[in-house]
């Protein structure tokens, strides 16, 4: 996807790949590393944030940010007042990605970023393991999540020195576990450091843009599902009215029942379904009517209760293994399913070993030949 956006269609920032999304397939993008910081090995400062973490909808985001040491204060607290993304507007916080992502800007020629979007598949498999051992827990995934974007910076030859990142649990703990894995780099992490240090209130605003555009990609494919299947209604209701008039052909002679008859507006368009919708006052561009996607907004829960298939309960914007989600699955309208348990195959031991062969020994034994001891052979009884 090319670096800046076509000022004709709606902004799309590379960090987003469409087909991923609507996949349920995770997904990884590093920006181009500006030139100079390579061709001067300039000293660095990189941050860490995510947006997305408690959502019961919609991916987690997690973004790397870096730019020179000497620019962080000056070209993001200063001159364009990077805060945390949750203090910024929508609007503002979508200025600064478009600025990041068009060139020759300053924002998009001193500074560079990754992000690594978990989906909610990616997610909910790691946390719905059938064994504890085997669990993968979000807090497991966002630091795997943090380290890879940091190492993949690195490998990209930039000079971090200085990493600050906003915590999951405890600073302390956090901190030593990075300091092993990143012994070169000084490492602060702090909670609110969104708040506290700009190079990382800019990972949040990557982070939080990214995570909202991705929303509206997964709404604007679930809503045009939804539209469809209500045409795909009406059209089996006006065909079962068609029936109890008496009316069994179709258009061309066929059972009214076994063809889709187009409308025009249908068969003259490629876009005919879109066209139409429009044209009936339809609404292609609504407003998100699940809302923020948390499990407190009650937009949230309304449209799950509402849109719930019994069996496969939602699509790939949903994560099945939070309480939510589960709950409704469970104790609603979802089907119960029983799935067998299969088996754990014991590990092998040495003594496994010995103990078949004794077990072969004994086999090739007569019983009754030896009920009272083994018999002794002729060599006993000589002299």
């Amino acid at each position: 996807m090319a670096d800046s956006q076509d000022e004709a269609g709606p902004f799309l920032p590379p960090t987003i790949s469409p087909p991923a999304l609507l996949s349920g397939a995770s997904n990884t993008y590093f920006s181009p590393t500006p030139p100079q910081l390579l061709a001067d090995n300039t000293p660095c400062c990189l941050g860490v944030d995510e947006a997305g973490r408690g959502p019961v909808l919609g991916p987690m985001v997690y973004s790397a940010f870096y730019l020179p040491l000497t620019l962080s204060d000056p070209l993001l607290k200063q001159k364009h007042s990077f805060d945390d993304s949750k203090v910024l507007t929508p609007a503002v916080r979508l200025s600064l990605m478009k600025e990041l992502c068009t060139k020759d800007t300053e924002l998009h020629d001193n500074c560079g970023y990754a992000t690594s979007s978990l989906s909610p598949l990616s997610i909910s498999s790691g946390m719905l393991k059938a064994s504890k051992a085997q669990i993968y827990n979000l807090n497991q995934q966002a630091m795997d999540a943090t380290i890879a974007l940091i190492k993949g910076i690195y490998e990209r030859g930039v000079n971090i020195t200085d990493i600050f990142i906003d915590t999951i649990g405890q600073p302390a703990a956090y901190q030593k576990k990075l300091e092993r894995v990143f012994p070169t780099a000084k490492i602060t992490v702090a909670k609110k450091a969104d708040s506290l240090y700009p190079v990382v209130s800019a990972a949040s605003v990557v982070a939080k843009v990214t995570r909202d555009i991705a929303l509206e990609v997964l709404w604007a494919d679930r809503s045009k599902q939804m539209r469809k299947r209500k045409r795909d209604d009406e059209g089996g209701t006006e065909k079962r009215a068609k029936l109890e008039r008496g009316d069994t052909a179709g258009t061309n002679g066929t059972d009214a029942m076994d063809v889709d008859e187009p409308s025009k507006t249908q068969i003259d368009s490629p876009k005919a379904a879109e066209e139409e919708d429009e044209e009936k006052g339809v609404e292609t561009n609504e407003a998100m009517a699940w809302g923020s996607g948390y499990p407190s907004d009650s937009k949230c829960v309304s449209w799950l209760k509402q849109n719930m298939h019994p069996v496969f309960g939602w699509g790939p914007e949903c994560r099945f293994s939070w309480g939510t989600a589960k709950d409704m699955l469970e104790t609603k309208r979802g089907v119960k399913v029983d799935w067998p348990e299969e088996e754990e195959e014991e590990t092998p031991k040495l003594t496994d070993f010995f103990m078949a062969k004794r077990d072969r020994e004994e086999e090739n034994v007569d019983e009754l030949g030896t009920w009272f001891g083994a018999p002794a052979g002729v060599e006993c009884f000589q002299l």
